[in-house]
C-alpha cells in the first residue's frame, strides 16, 4: 500500500516512520521536508491511502476529496466538523468508494486498554458500577503558543475525545448524559483542566482530562460487584501496570494480581497494521462513533467554555 502524509507535524512525522516503505510523499503548505504544498498536487496514481494529521478545520474538505477519489484515509482524532450532517456524508462517501475512513484513537491498542477490555467482557467482576479515569499532561506552554490549540474548548476535544473513545471501546454505545463538572483556565487563554462525568448511566463515569500535569500520566479505576481493576500509567510513560483485585467477603483484603509492562510504545504501529487490515479486507466504514463523541464534545465544551469563562 502506498502512503501519503497531509500535515508533517509532530504526529506527521510520527505517521511517516511508523509507515516506513508505505509512504510515498508528505504533502505541508510549511515544512521543507515535504515534497507537496498541496494534496491535489499529488498525482491519485501516486498513492493508495492518506494519513490526515492537520487541524480540526481543514478535515472535511480534506477527507472528502480523498474518499471521492477512492483513497482510504486514516485522520487524528477528533473527526471535528462543524455540522453532524457532514460527517453522515463522509461515511456516505467512503461506502460508495468502498474505502476505509477510520479516525485514530492509538489508545485503543495499548496492552492494559485491551487487557482492560477483555476484563470487563470476560464478566469476572460482576456488575460495574464506576470507572474514572485520569488524563494528564505538561503541554499548557505548548499550546498557549499555538493559536489553533489554544482556543474552544481546550483540552476537552483534545484529551477528552481520547477519554470518550476509551469508554465506548469498554463499555459499548453509551447515553450521552454527561455533564461538566469543573473547566477552568490556569494557564491558558482555552480551558487547560476539565472534569465530567454522567449522571444516571451505569456505569457511573468520572474522567478529568488536564494540560497541568507536569510529568505525563494517566489512571484508570474501575470497581465493580467482584472485584475492581486498575491502569497506572501507559506504556510511553512506563512503567505501566495493569491490576486486577479480587474481591474478599465481606470486606477481606483482596486477591491481587498485578501486569507491569517496561516497553516501547507499541500502539502507533499496532493501529497502522490494523489500518491497512481493514483496507486489504474494504471494510464497511462505521463512523457512528465518531458522531456520537462530536455531539457530546459539541455540548459539553459550550458548558466548559462557559464555566471557564474562556
Amino acid at each position: 500500500m502506498k502512503v501519503i502524509v497531509i500535515g508533517l507535524g509532530v504526529q506527521g512525522n510520527k505517521r511517516r516512520a511508523v509507515a516506513g516503505a508505505d509512504f510515498v510523499a508528505a504533502i505541508d503548505p510549511v515544512n521543507p521536508d515535504a515534497r507537496y504544498l498541496r494534496t491535489e498536487d499529488v498525482p491519485p496514481g501516486d498513492y493508495d491511502a492518506a494519513i490526515v494529521c492537520t487541524p480540526d478545520e481543514p478535515k472535511v474538505a480534506l477527507l472528502e476529496y480523498l474518499l471521492s477519489k477512492g483513497k482510504h484515509v486514516l485522520v487524528e482524532k477528533p473527526l471535528w466538523a462543524g455540522r453532524d450532517k457532514d460527517i453522515e456524508r463522509l461515511e456516505r462517501i467512503a461506502a460508495d468508494n468502498k474505502v476505509v475512513c477510520l479516525t485514530a484513537y492509538n489508545h485503543r491498542f495499548e496492552p492494559h486498554y485491551v487487557r482492560m477490555r477483555e476484563t470487563l467482557q470476560s464478566g469476572v467482576l460482576g456488575e460495574v458500577y464506576h470507572c474514572r479515569m485520569f488524563y494528564g499532561n505538561g503541554t499548557a506552554r505548548l499550546v498557549r503558543d499555538s493559536v489553533w490549540r489554544d482556543s474552544g474548548a481546550g483540552v476537552l476535544p483534545d484529551l477528552g475525545s481520547h477519554l470518550l473513545d476509551t469508554v465506548r471501546f469498554w463499555f459499548g454505545s453509551l447515553a450521552d448524559d454527561f455533564v461538566v463538572h469543573s473547566a477552568r483556565c490556569f494557564e491558558n487563554r482555552a480551558p487547560d483542566h476539565v472534569v465530567i462525568g454522567s449522571r444516571g448511566s451505569r456505569p457511573q463515569l468520572e474522567l478529568e482530562m488536564t494540560l497541568l500535569s507536569w510529568r505525563n500520566h494517566f489512571t484508570c479505576d474501575i470497581f465493580a460487584e467482584r472485584g475492581s481493576a486498575h491502569i497506572r500509567s501507559l506504556c510511553k510513560w512506563g512503567p505501566s501496570t495493569f491490576t486486577l483485585r479480587k474481591r474478599v467477603l465481606p470486606s477481606g483484603r483482596p486477591v491481587k494480581e498485578p501486569i507491569t509492562l517496561v516497553q516501547p510504545d507499541p500502539t502507533w504501529a499496532f493501529e497502522y497494521a490494523h489500518f491497512k487490515a481493514l483496507c486489504a479486507g474494504r471494510s464497511k466504514t462505521d463512523l457512528s462513533g465518531d458522531l456520537w463523541i462530536q455531539r457530546t464534545l459539541r455540548r459539553l465544551g459550550a458548558q466548559a467554555i462557559e464555566q471557564a469563562g474562556a
